[in-house]
Protein backbone atom coordinates (compact mmCIF):
# COMPACT_ATOMS: atom_id res chain seq x y z
CA UNK A 1 0.00 0.00 0.00
CA UNK A 2 3.07 2.53 0.67
CA UNK A 3 4.61 1.62 -2.10
CA UNK A 4 1.52 2.45 -4.26
CA UNK A 5 1.16 5.16 -2.72
CA UNK A 6 4.66 6.20 -3.07
CA UNK A 7 4.63 5.25 -6.78
CA UNK A 8 1.36 7.53 -7.33
CA UNK A 9 2.60 10.67 -5.56
CA UNK A 10 6.00 10.33 -7.41
CA UNK A 11 4.11 10.04 -11.02
CA UNK A 12 1.82 12.98 -10.41
CA UNK A 13 5.00 15.13 -9.06
CA UNK A 14 6.79 14.47 -12.26
CA UNK A 15 4.96 17.05 -14.15
CA UNK A 16 5.30 19.38 -12.50
CA UNK A 17 9.59 18.91 -11.85
CA UNK A 18 9.54 18.43 -15.52
CA UNK A 19 7.57 21.77 -16.28
CA UNK A 20 10.44 23.47 -13.90
CA UNK A 21 13.22 22.23 -15.76
CA UNK A 22 11.50 23.25 -18.87
CA UNK A 23 10.95 26.66 -17.86
CA UNK A 24 14.56 26.69 -17.19
CA UNK A 25 16.00 25.30 -20.32
CA UNK A 26 13.62 27.01 -22.95
CA UNK A 27 13.40 30.63 -20.85
CA UNK A 28 13.07 33.50 -23.13
CA UNK A 29 14.02 36.44 -21.35
CA UNK A 30 17.16 36.77 -18.28
CA UNK A 31 14.70 37.84 -15.78
CA UNK A 32 13.92 34.07 -15.80
CA UNK A 33 17.32 32.55 -16.24
CA UNK A 34 18.49 34.66 -13.88
CA UNK A 35 15.92 32.88 -11.78
CA UNK A 36 16.42 29.18 -12.53
CA UNK A 37 20.14 29.90 -11.44
CA UNK A 38 19.06 31.25 -8.27
CA UNK A 39 17.31 28.51 -7.64
CA UNK A 40 19.42 25.77 -8.69
CA UNK A 41 22.08 27.77 -6.55
CA UNK A 42 19.80 27.61 -2.99
CA UNK A 43 19.47 24.05 -3.78
CA UNK A 44 22.54 23.21 -3.70
CA UNK A 45 23.23 25.42 -0.71
CA UNK A 46 21.30 23.56 0.69
CA UNK A 47 22.08 20.80 0.03
CA UNK A 48 25.60 21.53 1.37
CA UNK A 49 23.27 23.29 4.80
CA UNK A 50 21.72 19.42 5.33
CA UNK A 51 25.59 18.22 4.98
CA UNK A 52 27.74 20.87 7.40
CA UNK A 53 24.33 19.75 10.35
CA UNK A 54 25.42 16.17 9.77
CA UNK A 55 29.18 16.67 10.39
CA UNK A 56 28.15 19.04 13.11
CA UNK A 57 26.44 16.59 14.86
CA UNK A 58 29.62 13.79 14.36
CA UNK A 59 32.00 16.29 16.06
CA UNK A 60 29.64 17.11 18.76
CA UNK A 61 32.20 15.37 20.98
CA UNK A 62 35.72 17.13 19.61
CA UNK A 63 34.69 21.32 20.32
CA UNK A 64 37.97 21.54 18.95
CA UNK A 65 37.64 20.14 15.55
CA UNK A 66 34.51 21.71 15.65
CA UNK A 67 35.32 24.97 16.20
CA UNK A 68 37.78 23.98 13.47
CA UNK A 69 35.01 23.35 10.84
CA UNK A 70 32.56 26.32 11.50
CA UNK A 71 36.25 28.40 10.75
CA UNK A 72 36.85 26.68 7.79
CA UNK A 73 33.17 27.33 6.42
CA UNK A 74 32.84 30.96 7.08
CA UNK A 75 36.46 30.78 5.42
CA UNK A 76 35.09 29.12 2.79
CA UNK A 77 32.09 31.24 2.14
CA UNK A 78 33.88 34.52 1.59
CA UNK A 79 36.56 32.77 -1.21
CA UNK A 80 33.34 31.70 -3.08
CA UNK A 81 31.39 34.61 -2.67
CA UNK A 82 35.12 36.96 -3.44
CA UNK A 83 36.01 34.18 -6.63
CA UNK A 84 32.91 34.67 -7.84
CA UNK A 85 32.88 38.54 -7.81
CA UNK A 86 36.32 38.48 -9.07
CA UNK A 87 35.14 35.68 -11.94
CA UNK A 88 32.00 37.90 -13.42
CA UNK A 89 33.43 41.18 -12.85
CA UNK A 90 33.02 41.49 -16.87
CA UNK A 91 29.67 41.21 -16.22
CA UNK A 92 29.20 43.99 -13.57
CA UNK A 93 26.27 46.46 -13.52
CA UNK A 94 24.64 43.81 -16.88
CA UNK A 95 21.35 41.76 -16.25
CA UNK A 96 23.32 38.48 -16.93
CA UNK A 97 25.29 39.39 -13.84
CA UNK A 98 22.51 37.69 -11.33
CA UNK A 99 22.57 34.38 -13.04
CA UNK A 100 26.82 34.68 -13.72
CA UNK A 101 27.32 34.97 -9.91
CA UNK A 102 24.39 32.31 -9.32
CA UNK A 103 25.87 29.87 -11.70
CA UNK A 104 29.53 30.09 -10.00
CA UNK A 105 28.26 29.97 -6.24
CA UNK A 106 26.47 26.82 -7.53
CA UNK A 107 29.54 25.53 -9.18
CA UNK A 108 32.01 26.14 -6.04
CA UNK A 109 28.90 25.01 -3.76
CA UNK A 110 28.55 21.53 -5.94
CA UNK A 111 32.41 20.87 -5.26
CA UNK A 112 32.24 21.53 -1.06
CA UNK A 113 29.07 19.52 -1.54
CA UNK A 114 31.39 16.55 -3.02
CA UNK A 115 34.07 17.48 -0.09
CA UNK A 116 31.60 17.10 2.34
CA UNK A 117 30.16 13.85 1.07
CA UNK A 118 33.95 12.68 1.73
CA UNK A 119 33.77 13.79 4.68
CA UNK A 120 31.21 11.75 6.21
CA UNK A 121 32.10 8.51 4.29
CA UNK A 122 35.69 8.16 5.45
CA UNK A 123 36.84 4.60 6.17
CA UNK A 124 37.54 3.92 9.82
CA UNK A 125 41.05 4.52 10.97
CA UNK A 126 41.79 7.60 7.77
CA UNK A 127 44.01 10.03 9.68
CA UNK A 128 43.64 12.41 6.67
CA UNK A 129 39.92 12.68 7.16
CA UNK A 130 38.86 15.64 10.09
CA UNK A 131 35.38 13.48 10.11
CA UNK A 132 34.71 10.41 12.44
CA UNK A 133 32.30 7.99 11.02
CA UNK A 134 28.51 7.70 12.08
CA UNK A 135 28.00 5.29 15.34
Amino acid sequence: MKITMLTAALALAMPAFASAKDTCADAADQATLNQCAGESFEKSDKTLNDLYKQIEARLKDDADTRKRLVQAQRDWIRFRDAECDFQTAGAAGGSVMPMLVAQCRDDLTQARVKAFEGYLNCEEGDLGCPVPPAD
